[in-house]
């Protein structure tokens, strides 16, 4: 790791993900998960403030980066339930099967390699009746947009931690074998390449 991914990328993550508007979107969806709770790609911890202490018993905070986490100490001080930490990828969940009862993810499909594998791994540490709450920016539905994402994402990815402007977020949800029960879109304010904005909720699909 470079000192541009070890020094800069955090704070460039960091306050990129804790715009306003951003912001708002987390409160959307964070205060509907319950139980035991997965968060994928917890980074810096903005998302542990809006968690309703009511409806949650423990977060599991999953992030490969300790410079990202490291930041989220103290909010997860704060914070009325327990948090723990887990420093590994998305794809390298050591939980058990069915054993949380919600996975959230706010802004992190976008950056995972292996979507696939990560997301068959949520799928497999959700209970039965368990959910996936996601709030995530990708794919735009306008073409002049769309271009723009395709022509941008090299760069943007490279600068930007692996993050991806252009990927179909619901397509991949529903390829790895959940079903969509909630979902929202619409733009953010912002640059438009990186706010069109997709939230809602899945569950596991039948896998017969």
């Amino acid at each position: 790791m470079g000192f541009y991914d070890r020094h800069i990328l955090p704070h460039v993550v960091h306050l990129a993900c804790s715009t306003r508007p951003a912001m708002r979107q987390r409160q959307k969806v964070v205060p509907r998960a319950r139980g035991c709770v997965l968060e994928v790609g917890i980074g810096s911890g903005l998302n542990l403030p809006f968690y309703d202490p009511a409806r949650v018993s423990k977060v599991w905070g999953l992030d490969p980066t300790e410079e990202m986490t490291g930041k989220a100490a103290t909010a997860a001080r704060a914070a009325p339930f327990e948090v723990e930490f887990i420093s590994l990828p998305g794809h390298e969940i050591p939980l058990a099967d069915d054993s949380v009862d919600t996975v959230l993810t706010t802004y992190t499909l976008c950056t995972i390699p292996d979507t696939d594998d990560a997301l068959r791994q949520m799928r497999r540490v959700l209970r039965p009746g368990g959910e996936l709450i996601f709030c995530e920016h990708g794919a735009a539905p306008d073409r002049i947009v769309r271009l723009q994402q395709d022509w941008a994402n090299p760069v943007w990815k490279r600068l930007g931690g692996g993050c991806n402007l252009n990927r179909a977020i619901p397509d991949l949800i529903v390829a790895a074998g959940f079903s969509i029960k909630r979902l929202d879109t619409m733009y953010i304010p912002g640059w438009r390449p990186a706010c069109f904005n997709y939230w809602g909720s899945a569950v596991p699909g039948d896998t017969g």
